[in-house]
């Protein structure tokens, strides 16, 4: 049997702070296997971004302090070098954070930084720009040849988190971390994301491993779901298992503030009397919208 491409142990991190010590994740493991999503999910404040930017320690040391084992293809990323490190961040697991347009640099175009970490991660005989240009159309940016040399704030937030996801594939990564990747979008916006993710899960076999307080995300897209409170994992196990029937009363107070949570959960992701609304209330017309199309990004 082949070692999960993510294996989470006993991770527990903690800040050091003015009035001592704050345990933000509490012994938490999870595994992520290739081609799969598995989503966190929890309250505000329930440590799923800190458990997410702890695998490739993106988190400041100190005052952060990591404690367990991260094993990324069987090499623990807490045990790394910076030198280890760099290579494993955007080329073994890539991020996509929670705001686009803050992660993208305004002074750059974004194929100029698109080309960057092509340049970083891939074999020097690449076509950087041309890589560029394919990895924007790729992912629904209208008229990519002719875009790709303006700047992160001629585009639209549902754009700019395209455009996120294009400089995350540029490394060819075997993991995609993605922090509320669909948070402040419209819900078609949202779901042509979410289609887009799952099409390119396809395409480049990735395992993903997603961060959302949506419970409607997490129907439409997860494998397996990871439910976190105060910082410890409440339940854990296949989707559509915890969702129906949750043995934690935290992910029972969790699905029971969910919109129509007297509703059965279907297998698609909706509810059974939904007709023909999406677990975040988007419309079957919504849904016929693809991947690439760029609905509700303008």
């Amino acid at each position: 049997m082949t070692a999960p491409l993510l294996s989470v142990r006993n991770l527990r991190v903690r800040f050091d702070g003015d009035r001592g010590v704050v345990e933000a994740v509490a012994g938490v493991s999870f595994d992520v296997e290739r081609g799969e999503t598995v989503c966190v999910v929890g309250e505000s404040g329930a440590g799923k971004t800190v458990t997410a930017e702890s695998i490739t320690r993106l988190l400041p040391e100190p005052p952060a302090r990591l404690d367990g084992e991260v094993l990324i293809d069987g090499a623990d990323a807490l045990s790394m070098s910076d030198r280890e490190l760099r290579r494993v961040r955007g080329g073994t697991v890539a991020h996509v954070f929670q705001d686009p347009g803050a992660a993208l640099n305004p002074v750059y175009s974004v194929g100029w930084q698109i080309r960057e970490a092509i340049d970083l991660h891939c074999d020097p005989g690449v076509a950087a720009r041309d890589r560029a240009i394919e990895l924007l159309d790729r992912v629904g940016v209208p008229n990519a040849p002719a875009r790709v040399d303006d700047y992160p704030h001629e585009f639209s937030g549902g754009q700019q988190g395209r455009i996120a996801l294009a400089m995350a594939l540029s490394g060819e990564p075997d993991l995609l971390v993605a922090d509320e990747p669909t948070a402040a979008l419209d819900a078609p916006t949202r779901l042509s994301i979410l289609r887009l993710l799952s099409t390119l899960q396809t395409e480049f076999g990735l395992g993903i491993l997603l961060v959302t307080h949506d419970l409607g995300v997490v129907a439409e897209v997860a494998d397996r779901v990871v439910v976190l409170h105060d910082g410890e994992i409440a339940e854990m196990g296949d989707v559509y298992e915890v969702f129906e029937s949750p043995a934690h009363p935290y992910t029972r107070s969790l699905l029971d503030s969910h919109p129509g949570r007297d509703r059965r959960w279907t297998g698609d992701g909706d509810t059974a009397s939904d007709e023909g609304r999406g677990p975040g209330g988007s419309t079957a017309s919504d849904e016929e919208r693809g991947p690439g199309d760029g609905a509700g990004d303008r």
